[in-house]
């Protein structure tokens, strides 16, 4: 295995245990300590990390932006229940705009029994997994290319999307606060998310349960700009109370 593959599986591991342990991960890859450690020097280097004494903990780092091979494989079935969800608020005929989260993928799977759709998306990956034999309309932003998240961005995407006028726009975020609002890690991601919701009739938040009570680095939108909550978990009280006061319908 090479390191780059070792390290994707650790920071996988990371974010999902939210820690990791330096002699068992020596013991399961077959290598020294000190390579895991430098393993891990990395990670923190590219702030996913903390070095702790032994191993090293997740760095909820508001700026951080995982790689896509791994934010894909982190709760799984939390982000397939929401994609499952929203799929069945999509009807034949209608047209989406669908950014470059991971939930995204899923969603495409949800929806690919659905004819006659229209979908405008910036996620490359989102394009490869549209069902052969579709009778869709696709639009693919382009705009400058991001590696990690196999997405376009920038000034050219955003004027595509601008063009358009869609039924519903689904988006992802970072973190979501009662009086901080909605954030993502950078503002490129942000100033596209942010037509997508000038852009649609009907705006759907894709939001885990860990994705709750965070703060990330770039403010998104308030509460007044998203019409539809889709969860995995049941928000507490308090969530349920803040989205009826802001007519959000919730889906969990």
């Amino acid at each position: 295995m090479l390191p780059i593959e070792r390290r994707g599986e650790i920071l996988q591991k990371l974010m999902i245990d939210g820690k990791v342990v330096v002699n068992e991960l020596a013991e399961k890859y077959e290598v020294t300590e000190e390579t895991i450690r430098r393993d891990l020097e990395k990670l923190e280097s590219e702030g996913y990390a903390k070095k702790t004494y032994g191993g090293a903990v997740r760095n909820d780092n508001m700026t951080s932006e995982l790689p896509y091979t791994v934010r894909k494989q982190t709760n799984v079935s939390g982000k397939r229940y929401i994609a499952e969800i929203i799929g069945s608020l999509i009807s034949d005929g209608d047209s989406l705009l669908l950014d470059s989260s991971s939930t995204a993928l899923f969603m495409i799977k949800s929806i690919s029994a659905k004819h006659n759709l229209t979908l405008v998306t910036n996620s490359v990956e989102v394009l490869l997994e549209v069902p052969q034999g579709h009778d869709w309309n696709i639009v693919s932003t382009g705009g400058m290319y991001r590696s990690e998240s196999m997405s376009f961005f920038g000034a050219a995407a955003e004027e595509v999307v601008e063009k358009y006028f869609a039924d519903y726009a689904v988006l992802s975020c970072k973190g979501i606060d009662p009086e901080k609002g909605i954030t993502d890690t950078r503002e490129t991601f942000a100033n596209l998310k942010k037509v997508f919701i000038k852009s649609a009739k009907k705006v759907i938040l894709a939001v885990d349960h860990t994705k709750f009570n965070k703060i990330s680095f770039v403010r998104l939108s308030d509460f007044d700009g998203i019409d539809v909550i889709v969860t995995d978990v049941e928000p507490d009280e308090s969530w349920k109370k803040l989205f009826e006061e802001k007519g959000i319908e919730l889906y969990y």
